[in-house]
């Protein structure tokens, strides 16, 4: 497709204006005349070569896997086969899941060269998304028109959650250092845990630690250390449906939820413990709990592309599905927003559950409503806000009250506090031997 250049109209806008002088001033008509058939001439001229041009070589260098809300860099590599240089306007059909900087850009390729041009994307939903083809605007030799080309081929990405903020997260782990993210560490006592290893006695040591035959033969004081039991099993049951649309900031409730689940699934299985995950209200998803190294992995796969539906969460149905896939005890972890209509329908299903598993329902609040309370109250229609939403507030601890009543521990918490407060929590119950 051809496209007037800017030049091209500035000179066709000059020539019809100058033609309105040449009617006052009939002695310019010839030159006139002339100028407006080297315009035409060479417009031909120029549109014909420009047809004629081969279309520039394009290649996309792009990372096959990207996190989410975090910006990396796209490189686009046009070689130019001709002998002469060529002006070139390019855009990236990038997917519309990505934000992109510094589209389009314009670069001059050498003769018989290539050029190498940069742009920035920043995606902000997770899942397999698509780059189209390289979109090149070839300046003609003359400058007249600009001829529109695509060169390069449509390359599949998958954008994953923050796994750099998580391997952050994992890295802590690893090096024992998970109170620098507010994941607490207490010093164990020895109850319903695994025997680890002797070492020399430490002041803060419980005199049941010491092991006295050790310290007769070694004549110091040796105390046992102990480690949480192993070769446990955590399920996490992911809801998929409506209220996970919510969004409170860059990403949606859903997006924090997958987070959460996966740093509970790194720390689980550095506990020792089997990790599996089952979704809910949305597509079918099974993992089955697994010890293996390859587990993270494995589950980040899985639901980097599940996206929340529009279906209602029924717990009674996944429960029942978890109760036939599961037949060892395990420490099942729902995730999930609460709201008033689950009363009823919650309790069934965490009864069931709890015939045989441990649960712990995580439920994220919307920050709005810690906003509401803070907020200034001055006026009559504050006041009516700051009541509404303390009066809620007192209904959902309610909630949550009848839930534990019935044998569940929950997390109550805004979406940004959860993959903490989640990993706490399962260490705690580490800690008490309730699995």
């Amino acid at each position: 497709m051809l496209i007037p250049s800017r030049r091209l109209v500035l000179l066709s806008v000059t020539l019809c204006a100058s033609g309105l002088a040449v009617s006052f001033f009939k002695a310019l008509a010839p030159v006139w005349l002339g100028a407006a058939l080297l315009l035409l001439s060479s417009t031909l001229v120029d549109a014909a070569r420009v047809r004629r041009i081969a279309t520039p070589v394009a290649g996309r260098q792009v990372a096959g896997s990207l996190p989410l809300g975090v910006t990396s860099e796209v490189r686009i590599r046009i070689e130019n086969r001709l002998g002469r240089p060529l002006s070139v306007d390019m855009f990236d059909l990038h997917p519309p899941q990505l934000d992109a900087e510094q589209l389009p850009q314009s670069v001059v390729l050498p003769a018989s060269g290539w050029s190498e041009v940069h742009y920035l994307i920043r995606p902000h939903e997770r899942g397999d998304t698509e780059f189209g083809r390289v979109q090149l605007r070839i300046t003609s030799p003359f400058g007249f028109w600009q001829i529109q080309r695509q060169a390069g081929q449509p390359e599949t990405v998958r954008v994953y959650p923050d796994f750099a903020r998580l391997s952050g997260f994992a890295l802590m782990a690893t090096d024992h250092r998970l109170s620098q993210i507010g994941v607490l560490q207490r010093r164990r006592r020895g109850e319903g845990m695994d025997f680890h290893q002797l070492r020399e006695y430490r002041e803060g040591d419980a005199q049941r630690q010491i092991d006295w035959k050790a310290s007769a033969r070694m004549q110091k004081m040796i105390s046992r250390e102990y480690q949480d039991e192993r070769d446990q099993q955590i399920v996490i049951l992911l809801d998929c449906g409506r209220r996970m649309i919510a969004r409170d900031d860059a990403i949606s409730h859903f997006d924090h939820v997958v987070n959460a689940a996966l740093l509970l699934a790194y720390v689980g299985l550095r506990q020792g413990d089997a990790v599996g995950l089952l979704t809910m209200s949305g597509p079918a998803r099974w993992l089955s709990p697994r010890k293996s190294r390859a587990t993270v992995n494995t589950i980040l796969n899985g639901v980097y592309d599940l996206q929340p539906t529009v279906a209602a969460s029924d717990y009674h149905l996944a429960a029942q599905d978890l109760m036939q896939r599961v037949r060892k005890r395990a420490l099942v972890v729902v995730l999930s927003n609460l709201r008033d209509e689950d009363d009823d329908t919650l309790a069934p299903a965490l009864k069931l559950l709890k015939s045989r598993h441990l649960v712990l329902f995580a439920s994220l609040r919307e920050n709005i409503l810690s906003r509401a309370l803070a907020a200034r109250v001055d006026t009559f229609d504050r006041a009516i806000t700051h009541a509404a939403v303390a009066d809620y507030l007192h209904s959902r601890r309610q909630m949550f009250n009848r839930l534990e009543g019935l044998g569940a521990t929950c997390v109550d918490v805004e979406p940004e506090q959860l993959p903490i407060a989640l990993v706490n929590r399962y260490l705690e119950i580490k800690r008490s031997g309730r699995l």
